[in-house]
């Protein structure tokens, strides 16, 4: 795809200085940029990149003073961050924008579909789902019976969506996830082996959800494991059954979440964190990195470690921990010098 440096400034309501004809093809970093690519400035240090890059263009804050000659393009906007942003959103927009179904694909007869559709080669419909406008499936993604899924959703390459799940508005599934597998539900015997526990219960994703790559959310024993509007979850993240990811709530990768754990919303939660079933997680929780998380967390707080607890207090005592071995030695010949 190709546009003028016309184009983009009307597209994001710029100045040009320089050739409005310019035809740039692709987005670039500033130190990297090559010709048919446009970047941007933002941060200071990286001015000097602006008088050697090879892009084609460079978008810049209105009040950019240049100290030498500039013989790139210049697209002048009020914030070159979000000027950027918003134009790497166009971009996705107009790549994502594909409409049709390609063969061989299947699509079962009791299903239906809304304006704007997209199935790609290979692709799969089971009986009655329902999709809504503007709905992208990609390559490979399986979608099983009786699953709804809202407007403006986009399901990237080798998906699964299992049977009943609810899908919102303006949600994003990538390559490989898994939404409503069975939960890890097995009732031990007395012979030491395991019964499974039928998983009868549904996954019901909200509105503005962004599911990471090869993450997977298992449906509900009964009822329905919940993830809240407008959350978003990073890659390899397993949410168990039953559990509930609050509004706005943002997880990084690799973190577990056991069966019937409620998190809150406006929670930060780091990668490879690990959080116990049947525990409830307050609202604007922030758990750091690595911690291990097996008890109610109150509103507010900050925890760090495995167990995990007050972050202000595991940083001053990791000042103990990682002097443990000098502490010892000193208690050792304290006591020789006892005896």
């Amino acid at each position: 795809m190709k546009f003028t440096i016309q184009q983009i400034a009307d597209i994001l309501d710029g100045t040009i200085e320089g050739d409005s004809q310019v035809e740039v093809s692709k987005l670039s970093k500033i130190e990297e940029g090559e010709t048919g690519s446009i970047s941007f400035l933002s941060n200071v240090k990286y001015t000097p990149f602006v008088y050697t890059t090879k892009a084609s263009a460079v978008i810049v804050n209105s009040d950019f003073i240049p100290e030498q000659e500039v013989t790139t393009t210049l697209i002048r906007v009020e914030d070159s961050y979000g000027a950027f942003t918003k134009l790497l959103e166009y971009y996705q927009m107009v790549k994502l924008n594909k409409n049709g179904i390609e063969q061989p694909s299947f699509i079962h007869e009791s299903a239906t579909v809304g304006e704007g559709f997209y199935l790609a080669a290979f692709g799969y419909i089971s009986a009655n789902v329902k999709l809504g406008d503007n709905v992208k499936i990609f390559s490979q993604v399986h979608i099983a019976d009786n699953v709804t899924i809202g407007d403006n959703c986009v399901i990237h390459t080798g998906a699964k969506i299992m049977s009943d799940s609810v899908i919102g508005n303006n949600v994003t599934i990538h390559a490989g996830a898994v939404v409503g597998a069975d939960g890890f539900g097995f009732s031990p015997n007395a012979d030491g082996t395991y019964s499974k526990i039928p998983q009868t219960g549904i996954v019901i994703i909200e509105d503005n959800v962004d599911i990471g790559a090869l993450t997977t959310i298992d449906r509900a024993t009964l009822g329905a494991t919940i993830i809240k509007k407008g959350a978003k979850l990073d890659n390899q993240i397993q949410i168990g059954h039953n559990a509930e990811v609050g509004e706005n709530t943002v997880i990084a990768a690799q973190t577990g979440v056991a069966g019937s754990a409620k998190i809150g919303k406006n929670c930060r939660i780091g990668g490879q964190v690990g959080i116990a079933g049947h525990i409830n997680i307050g609202d604007n929780v922030g758990i750091q990195a690595q911690s291990g998380v097996g008890k109610n967390i109150n509103d507010g707080e900050t925890i760090q470690g495995s167990p995990a607890f007050n972050y202000a207090e595991w940083s001053r005592s990791y000042v103990y921990f990682k002097n443990l071995k000098k502490l010892n030695g000193r208690v050792a010949d304290l006591e020789k010098k006892k005896l």
